[in-house]
């Protein structure tokens, strides 16, 4: 067991320190590990070399060591302290536990300053948002499912809920709070935080980071941007919104099979997909600083959000397959919209699928407080000369201009609708350049048609599928298939 982990690399939940002259460091990684997934420390080892030079006095440098730790962490830590040896030297191993009573700090630096917790193999300073964090684990309080008392259900855009659900479920009240985008408080109905992050209809009064910054740069550094998008739709909408950005810089195979009339993209969209929802669903919405991330780069796309894992998680366990909801709520309506399909399934998924491909082994990092998740891309996606992008943007803008026009038939299926009600059901607050573009074209093509024809400018205007628009869209049924 010990010669095991002297052949490992520091990390998450293993550091080594050759004796205890700098004791704060040593105090400052007992608290991270306390309060981010435990971890040992093993005493009387040289960091890089890994070599065993034992500790001096080991009973009395062990009984100073409980003293130390009983004097300057809080709330009380009694960690284990074991002796063993290695080639004829004695070495101390410390083990902490994740703790029921985080958050723990150091004495000396108050409750305030004295958090840390564990990312990586370094330790880092807990701020407010990550304190109340920890507090929340502990008490088995999710963000997303507490209350905003200062709301009414007026401040949800119970319509656009609606129409994002559909027919498969009709929102009331009561549906409202089972979803727990309502819960009652003080005898009062008002929306919870995740109902806000999910329908509010002034989310970024509240929520300033709930949105998604995408971005496609020159080469393999994040230097010089080519093109990017700011994607601020309701979260279930904005999936679809950042997948239309990623295929905007992607591209179709070449030797497509006329037979199977399949999409084939040069990246792995399914991978994608799932990292996406993975980060919109686990991001730590009470973090201030930044948006989401998606970074496309020549050799791989990277997908930020905000929050490092949850106490007790580590990397190589959510590889494995273990999972914790860090937000109920959203977890709860992404899996009645069918974005999830199997809790606990998607990140295991993904590193399957990769393999199946033959693409490199993803990679999950912590970064400052951030969890970066990094696909990496079968062959480089290297931006062309000036000719070659323009005609390429034209290709793209096409295509998204296709896919647009499809999501505005679909839309007009069950009834005729307005523009603005369009431009909800496509998951945006007003009428983008895009929607603004398609719906006159698609009336020219007589796929859609006015239903006061003789005043085109009347505010009951609204859109309505024609007979050729039907069949449209048994066209595009037809070749998805």
């Amino acid at each position: 067991m010990i010669i095991e982990l002297l052949r490992s690399d520091e990390g998450k939940t293993l550091e080594f320190k050759q004796d205890l002259s700098s004791p704060r460091n040593l105090l400052k990684t007992l608290v991270a590990f306390a309060n981010t997934a435990g971890g040992k420390i093993i005493i009387g080892v040289k960091d890089r070399t890994r070599q065993a030079i034992g500790v001096d006095n080991p009973l009395d440098e062990e009984e100073r060591l409980c003293n130390l730790i009983a004097d300057s962490i809080s709330p009380r830590l009694v960690p284990n302290v074991e002796m063993t040896t290695v080639d004829g030297k004695t070495l101390l191993i410390v083990e902490v536990f994740l703790s029921n009573s985080r958050p723990h700090y150091l004495r000396s630096e108050g409750e305030q300053v004295g958090v840390y917790v564990r990312l990586g193999s370094t330790n880092r300073q807990a701020d407010p948002e990550l304190i109340a964090e920890l507090r929340r684990s502990v008490e088995g309080v999710s963000f997303d499912e507490m209350p905003m008392p200062e709301l009414s259900i007026d401040d949800l855009d119970i319509s656009a809920a609606q129409e994002t659900f559909g027919a498969d479920r009709t929102l009331n009240e009561q549906s409202l709070l089972t979803l727990k985008l309502l819960v009652r408080h003080q005898n009062k109905v008002v929306p919870t935080k995740g109902g806000v992050l999910l329908f509010g209809r002034q989310r970024n009064q509240y929520f300033s980071d709930a949105w998604i910054q995408c971005g496609r740069f020159f080469g393999t550094e994040k230097i010089d941007i080519f093109d990017h998008s700011d994607i601020d739709v309701s979260l279930p909408h904005a999936v679809d919104e950042v997948m239309l950005f990623l295929k905007k810089h992607a591209y179709r195979s070449a030797d497509l099979s006329e037979v199977r009339r399949k999409d084939v993209w040069s990246i792995p969209l399914g991978i994608l997909r799932e990292v996406i929802i993975n980060a919109i669903v686990h991001s730590d919405y009470s973090q201030r600083g930044a948006p989401i991330r998606v970074v496309f780069l020549d050799d791989r796309i990277e997908v930020e959000s905000l929050g490092i894992l949850l106490p007790g998680l580590t990397i190589e366990e959510i590889k494995q397959g273990t999972s914790r909801i860090r937000n109920p709520v959203i977890a709860r309506i992404f899996k009645e919209l069918h974005l999830i399909e199997q809790w606990g399934t998607g990140v295991r998924r993904i590193f399957a699928e990769a393999q199946e491909q033959g693409l490199r082994e993803p990679k999950i990092e912590e970064i400052g407080l951030r969890l970066r998740f990094t696909i990496y891309l079968a062959a480089p996606h290297v931006i062309q000369s000036n000719v070659r992008k323009t005609k390429l943007k034209a290709q793209v803008e096409a295509q998204v201009e296709a896919q647009v026009e499809a999501r505005i038939l679909q839309a007009c299926t069950e009834r005729p609708l307005s523009s603005a009600e369009v431009a909800a059901t496509l998951g945006h607050k007003k009428l983008s350049g895009n929607v603004r573009k398609a719906l006159p074209a698609l009336r020219d093509a007589r796929l859609l048609e006015y239903t006061i024809p003789d005043k085109p400018n009347s505010r009951l205007q609204k859109y309505r599928l024609t007979a050729l628009g039907r069949e449209k869209l048994r066209q595009l049924a037809g070749e998805k298939k």
